[in-house]
Formats: C-alpha cells, sequence, structure tokens
C-alpha cells in the first residue's frame, strides 16, 4: 500500500494520503506534506534527531487533521525542523498528544502558507483509512 499520492491541481497542492489507521493516516498525512512541498532535512550526522511534543483538540477528524497538519507547518517555520516520525501517545477523534521526531530542515522547496478544509474527505474504504488534503500556496 502507498503511503500517498500527489494530485494535480491548479494552483495549490493537494494529496491523497491512505493508512491502515487513522494514526498511520495522520502520519502519511505529515509525510505527503513534505514530499508535496519538497521540503529537505538536513542529513549530516552531526544533526541528531530532535523531538517535539505536541498536544492538539478539536471537534471533529476532519479538523483534527486540519489542526495537526496545521501545527506542524508552525513548527517548521518556527523550529526549522522537518518532522518524520510520531509517536502517538494518545489518539482520539478529536484530540492528539504525541512526540514528532525531526531534523533541521535544510530546503523549503514551496512555502505551504496553510491547510484548507476545501475539498477535505476522509473517509474508509476496502480496509484503508484515506484523506484528500488541499494546501494554500
Amino acid at each position: 500500500m502507498e503511503k500517498f499520492e500527489i494530485l494535480e491541481h491548479i494552483s495549490d497542492l493537494k494529496i491523497r494520503v491512505f493508512g491502515k489507521t487513522k494514526k498511520e493516516l495522520f502520519e502519511n498525512a505529515m509525510l505527503g506534506m513534505f514530499e508535496a512541498a519538497r521540503y529537505e532535512k538536513s542529513v549530516d550526522v552531526k544533526h541528531r534527531q530532535e523531538k517535539v511534543k505536541v498536544k492538539i483538540k478539536s471537534f471533529d477528524l476532519p479538523s483534527l487533521l486540519v489542526d495537526f497538519l496545521s501545527e506542524i507547518l508552525y513548527l517548521v517555520e518556527t523550529k526549522k525542523l522537518v518532522f518524520e516520525k510520531i509517536n502517538f501517545k494518545k489518539f482520539t477523534e478529536t484530540a492528539i498528544e504525541a512526540e514528532l521526531i525531526g531534523k533541521p530542515l535544510k530546503r523549503m522547496g514551496v512555502h505551504i502558507k496553510g491547510v484548507t478544509y476545501h475539498g477535505l474527505e476522509i473517509l474508509r474504504k476496502n480496509d484503508i483509512w484515506q484523506a484528500t488534503i488541499l494546501f494554500d500556496i
């Protein structure tokens, strides 16, 4: 099963992500966002992995996904990190507590302004979760 695919869009970035679980779906959404925007992490061995804890609350699963990805974009901007792994401590339909593991940002390809609700869709199809997400650039 592929983790994500980058979809064509005239003016923004659009991805479809997949996961066997909702946790995997959220992690693959993060990875797909970084890949679509061509964010590169440092591969310098001097740069150790850095960990950042996040707590996010929202009122439903689609809003939680938007808020989660928006928080990650904020952390990319402020901490200059690209995350490659998530250790979920808590995951419900309305809340996440997790530790993000990443490395320093080497290069930002496309600047993502935000995660949109436009066309946002999360569904389960043939025992696979999938989401379609549009990013404003």
